[in-house]
């Protein structure tokens, strides 16, 4: 691998390795997820992920909710200045992302913790239980990422009433991807020197 050159910036290390682990920390979520749903039920069977009698309602309604979370996220973002610190930490630990990283990421990430936190969780223990469990992953140990843990259980409560309402992960899958993807692609097009509202 050659030097970067004079005018040209250096590779972030940091960025492409939590990138990759993100991966491998999603994968290892939807084969427990597979594996305790198996151990439960027997099988893991289609309508646990879609009924095709109303696969496009829920779809919609998936739809309609992501978009109702992104846009709580930016009204929130406008207002707490803990917003753009969460923000400006996520953008410096995952480097610069294209949007087709973006949009893997965020199709892994909802997928495999929808199938986790509500398919599993859920299923097993309630939607309370799936609900805190959801909102515990997202926190760290910084008192300024209170936000992302808020953010999340008011989204958990909304992914999880998807899923009592509609029987099945699909609706919950796609709003979980839609906020991800629109959130990562956000903060990767944003400079960590630019603007964050």
């Amino acid at each position: 691998m050659s030097e970067p050159s004079a005018g040209e910036p250096a590779p972030d290390p940091v960025g492409p390795r939590l990138f990759g682990l993100a991966w491998v920390f999603y994968l290892l979520l939807g084969i427990a997820a597979v594996v305790w749903i198996g151990a439960r039920r027997g099988r893991i069977e289609s309508a646990l992920f879609v009924d095709p009698s109303r696969w496009w309602i829920d779809l919609l309604l998936g739809a309609g909710c992501g978009i109702a979370l992104i846009g709580l996220w930016e009204i929130v973002g406008r207002r707490l200045d803990a917003t753009r610190h969460f923000e400006a930490l996520l953008r410096s630990l995952l480097g610069s992302l294209d949007a087709n990283q973006a949009v893997g990421l965020a199709l892994l990430s909802g997928f495999a913790e929808e199938l986790f936190f509500r398919g599993a969780v859920q299923g097993a223990w309630g939607f309370w239980w799936a609900t805190a469990l959801f909102a515990a992953l997202h926190t760290g140990r910084d008192r300024g990422l209170w936000v992302w843990t808020a953010f999340a259980a008011v989204a958990g409560l909304a992914f999880g009433g998807l899923v009592l309402w509609t029987g099945n992960l699909l609706a919950a899958i796609v709003a979980h991807v839609l906020v991800n993807a629109v959130n990562l692609r956000r903060l990767a097009m944003r400079s960590p020197e630019g603007p964050s509202g």
